[in-house]
């Protein structure tokens, strides 16, 4: 068993197979890179597909492989190649991976291949479950994995979960297209940190928190009723001295040891001592820009033409899922593209675009950076850009100049960079003429000033520093003082229950016996509820009271013939069991009309909010309107009404609403009149938002209180929601004559 798992689609080695063996390489991404300090010094496991279908090799050879993993401390989830099909590349990369990027229309949503997405998941959460340890920690990584770290945390509580995407987040307009939006959304939540490259798909990914899932967000904290969960940017970085020293190496190399590559290119250079390199490098694929940038340059051509032959762009791009329809498609558009532009341009001792479609060596990366004079770096969307950032590095002179799309997640980070719309071909090519006529001195001072944050910023600064606040995430998980009630807790209050003589209930209506309705006026008691209160209030020596904000015209019609005793409008109005409804201290509620105009008008600028006027009390209810437009209106109206007030007024901000009432009676003043009078030695209180308060600070030490929906200082327990409070009722009604 071990204390901390790292998840990942991939494992961090290539496996490839020679003769009747397989040969383990270790991968060079970035991810790999980045987490291997942490997976070393924290001795953890790793978990992922290895790259291979086990339905394409024997049995044995699966065990021979896992026996391999198992000395590299990696753990595998075997794949079958139908779920790979459907999993990776169906519902991954044919779904999630272009709808996160903005490509809309390659999404293909396939029940299917969502299902395999979900099976997928589970998988990978039995392999961790089988080897985590009590109280350990778990960071899951990137898109694939998106519903794992709920499917943990329902298992596993105790266990503190990282989750870290690795591409763009989308808008909330984009994102809701995705027809299990919802799932997603609450797989993400089901971790304990969320991290993502940059504060923009960190504020569209709270965006869609509060719009579809309706849940509270402040600042970067989401409130769910156990927990919060902390929403945070952590900018990955490079292996910044790999790339610096291998720079540092080529630039002191003989000629003889120089690669064929980089021989070709010192060619390049001779051929014009004033000729300029641009270097394009990518994935093949369409979220690069790769189409723009080519049509960039030829507009470079023409707009500048005295650099006909001066200037050349010398694109790599690498192979990529090329069994999918729209890779296909572009690799046929750029070949044409670069063909054309080529054949129009191209003299006997020039060509415009040196066009690579390969893989190349660590070493020739190197060559091919520090022999360019420009970089240009054009994504249409990128989550990071790791290229960017790895030109930077290799620039030993500090010279060079580095044209970067703002639509990368880079361009956060390199502000010293050209920044260009990768959409505005008339911009991307007056990029190239400033880069072309910048100083060397500026260039020297732009370079310098992204090295040393980049130097600063590495990517085993980015994964500890996640780690570590991870870690105070489970520090502070461990310190929480109010719990729910487990058995064994359970057990004791209904010994007390048994054991004592007087008994009673103080319970709030909206959010802890009924949920949370659009309507106020259809969140009525459900059958079970109404069944549990028969029973409690049958037994002797058991009073039951209800303290609510609604008013008494609903009470009454709903509990009125019960033996409750009901208080409205926050104790405002109260009745005994089979007694009259009567006004606690009267006052006149001339206030109102100064307050109504105003609520009135909000809610007619306010889509979806409307106004509650009751004897005592002015309610504004904001449930239904954008949650984003509310958090405004809410700021704005409290600021109005703080203005205004007087002494003997209150302004509660409730769950979804915004409240006005007197200040002399509140459902404190409600609980001290009920426990004041008998000499209770048990007393049970339940609530679920800021009014509920009143009533926790006024009770005695030993009482139970509980708040529900989301933990309280001022409450012992808390429960999740109302269904869990009725289930709690039922098990204290349930055999109490058997209690022992």
């Amino acid at each position: 068993m071990r204390k901390n798992i790292i998840v990942s689609n991939r494992l961090p080695v290539q496996v490839t197979k020679s003769k009747n063996n397989y040969i383990f390489k270790p991968s060079s991404g970035g991810l790999a890179t980045g987490l291997s300090s942490v997976h070393t010094k924290k001795d953890s496991l790793w978990i992922g597909w290895a790259g291979i279908a086990y339905d394409d090799i024997s049995d044995k050879q699966n065990i021979n492989i896992e026996k391999s993993l198992s000395k590299l401390n990696l753990s595998q989830v075997k794949l079958s190649s139908s779920e790979i099909n459907e999993f990776y590349f169906g519902m991954s990369n044919k779904c999630i991976w272009p709808l996160f990027h903005y490509f809309i229309e390659y999404s293909k949503f396939d029940n299917n291949n969502w299902k395999s997405y979900k099976k997928i998941n589970k998988k990978f959460c039995d392999r961790i479950i089988e080897n985590i340890d009590f109280g350990g920690t778990v960071w899951v990584h990137d898109y694939q994995l998106l519903l794992l770290p709920k499917m943990i945390k329902d298992l596993r509580p105790d266990i503190t979960i990282g989750f870290f995407l690795h591409i763009p987040f989308p808008s909330f307009e984009i994102f809701r297209i995705f027809p299990w939006r919802i799932d997603l959304l609450k797989g993400m939540l089901g971790a304990d940190l969320v991290g993502f490259h940059t504060f923009d798909y960190q504020r569209h990914f709270l965006s869609s928190v509060k719009r579809i899932l309706r849940y509270d967000v402040s600042y970067n904290k989401v409130r769910l009723a156990s927990r919060q969960i902390t929403v945070n940017t952590f900018p990955m970085g490079i292996d910044y001295k790999k790339f610096f020293n291998a720079a540092k190496a080529h630039k002191n190399q003989n000629k003889p040891q120089k690669s064929q590559f980089k021989k070709q290119l010192e060619i390049h250079k001779k051929s014009s001592k004033d000729s300029k390199l641009i270097l394009s490098i990518d994935r093949l694929d369409y979220t690069k820009g790769i189409i723009n940038r080519i049509k960039a340059f030829e507009f470079f051509l023409k707009k500048y033409p005295q650099y006909l032959e001066k200037v050349r762009l010398l694109m790599l791009t690498v192979p990529s899922r090329s069994n999918v329809p729209q890779y296909k498609r572009l690799k046929k558009e750029t070949d044409e593209l670069v063909g054309r532009l080529n054949s129009k341009y191209a003299t006997v001792n020039w060509t415009p675009i040196w066009y690579y479609y390969r893989e190349m060596e660590f070493e020739d990366l190197i060559d091919l950076y520090m022999s360019s004079d420009i970089a240009m770096i054009t994504p249409v969307r990128d989550g990071m850009n790791l290229v960017a950032k790895e030109f930077v590095a290799t620039r030993v002179n500090q010279d060079g100049v580095l044209i970067l799309s703002e639509m990368a997640g880079a361009s956060k980070e390199l502000f010293d960079a050209l920044t260009v719309n990768p959409f505005d071909l008339n911009s991307m090519a007056d990029s190239i003429f400033e880069s072309i006529n910048m100083p060397l001195e500026e260039q020297k001072r732009r370079n310098l000033t992204m090295q040393k944050r980049l130097s600063r910023n590495d990517v085993e600064f980015w994964a500890k520093r996640f780690f570590d606040e991870l870690q105070i995430k489970s520090r502070k998980k461990n310190k929480l003082s109010v719990s729910k009630i487990e058995k064994s807790e359970l057990i004791k209050i209904k010994k007390k229950f048994k054991k004592s003589k007087k008994k009673v209930f103080l319970l709030d209506y909206d959010g802890t016996l009924v949920n949370y309705h659009h309507e106020p006026e259809s969140a009525i008691p459900t059958k079970k509820l109404l069944d549990v209160l028969r029973k409690l209030i049958e037994i002797n020596n058991t009073q039951v009271s209800i303290i609510s904000g609604r008013n008494k015209e609903f009470l009454e019609k709903w509990f009125g013939k019960m033996k409750i005793t009901l208080f409205a409008e926050h104790g405002h109005f109260k009745k005994n069991p089979n007694g009259e409804w009567i006004q606690k201290n009267f006052k006149e509620n001339k206030w109102k009309k100064n307050f109504l105009p105003i609520f009135n008008d909000f809610s007619d600028r306010t889509p979806g909010t409307f106004v509650e006027e009751k004897n005592n009390c002015l309610v504004w209810h904001y449930r239904k309107t954008d949650p984003e437009l509310a958090i405004d209106r809410v700021v704005e109206l409290k600021t109005i009404i703080k203005s205004m007030i007087s002494q003997n007024l209150s302004m509660f901000d409730g769950n979804k609403t915004i409240e006005i009432l007197n200040s002399e009676v509140n459902k404190g003043t409600a609980v001290n009149e009920i426990i004041g009078k008998d000499d209770f030695d048990f007393i049970f209180c339940a609530g679920d938002d800021v009014s509920d308060e009143y009533m926790f600070t006024n009770l005695p030490a030993d009482s139970i209180s509980v708040m529900v929906g989301v933990k309280n200082k001022n409450a012992k327990f808390f429960m999740e929601n109302p269904q869990e409070m009725i289930g709690f009722l039922e098990e204290i009604t349930r055999n109490y004559s058997n209690l022992t």
